[in-house]
């Protein structure tokens, strides 16, 4: 597919995704959510790939928003079907089955924020601002903010960020949590790359089902975590990565991991 919103190419098993569309400060127009709709299941079903870095083009913004122009249009039904199709994107992201790295390198406010939310791990630039303000709209985050930022952050914090609207900066959301490192703007590519690459290295089927351990279990009691838990590292161990893992922890080698 010949992508006019955003870039993709892949560098030794690493993805990187840039939304491009910076004269709108990459806002996620419906194109932009369909060709990353088609970006993400091409990286789900190659092998090859081991992790995702996404980010925004320039150094403006990693996702301004929602396209405004496209929300004046909406109806009950025609909001409601927009807002299904960004989920389900988002929810893509989420399990995708690697990670993902939202690498946010300036404005990352309502559907762009809740972008960051779907991904992995969040690296911000020190210039780098986020929030939910979609209330001054007279609508609420319908791509998934009001159930993940709640989640990661906490109730109080998130119904603070939705309710008032606010923005805040890089160390404010690394304070709360909403992201993991801050970066200086020119360091964020090559540190998110590094921590990327420190993944890759690892046991790729270990990799994925630590994902899906954290990201099923969190909305399951507890005695179910566990059990979903101890079913994953069953599994884990009659793969050939285990026992390459112990092997060249025993030999005092570097593991050779083949995703088998």
């Amino acid at each position: 597919m010949n992508y006019q919103t955003i870039s993709f190419e892949v560098k030794e098993k690493l993805a990187w995704v840039t939304i491009n569309r910076p004269r709108k400060l990459n806002a996620l127009n419906a194109e932009v959510i369909n060709e990353l709709q088609d970006v993400f299941h091409q990286i789900k079903n190659n092998e090859s790939i081991g992790a995702v870095i996404l980010t925004g083009s320039e150094n403006k913004a990693f996702a301004a928003g929602a396209d405004i122009e496209e929300l004046t249009a909406l109806n009950t039904q025609t909001g409601k079907e927009k807002m299904l199709k960004g989920q389900n994107l988002f929810n893509l992201i989420e399990n995708l089955g690697k990670p993902v790295l939202a690498a946010i390198n300036g404005f990352a406010l309502g559907g762009g924020c809740e972008l960051a939310l779907a991904c992995t791990i969040r690296l911000a630039a020190e210039t780098a601002k986020m929030g939910q303000p979609e209330v001054n709209l007279g609508i609420i985050p319908g791509y998934g903010g009001t159930q993940r930022l709640s989640r990661l952050v906490g109730k109080g914090r998130a119904l603070e960020l939705i309710l008032t609207g606010a923005i805040i900066d890089a160390r404010e959301a690394y304070r709360i949590g909403l992201v993991n490192q801050v970066y200086p703007a020119e360091q964020l590519l090559t540190e998110t790359e590094k921590l990327a690459r420190q993944i890759i290295s690892k046991a790729p089927l270990a990799v994925k089902a630590a994902l899906e351990a954290v990201n099923q279990g969190i909305n399951l009691p507890l005695n179910e975590g566990l059990h979903l838990e101890a079913n994953l590292f069953a599994l884990l161990c009659n793969t050939r990565d285990m026992k390459e893992g112990l092997a060249a922890f025993l030999g005092k080698r570097q593991p050779s991991f083949q995703g088998k």
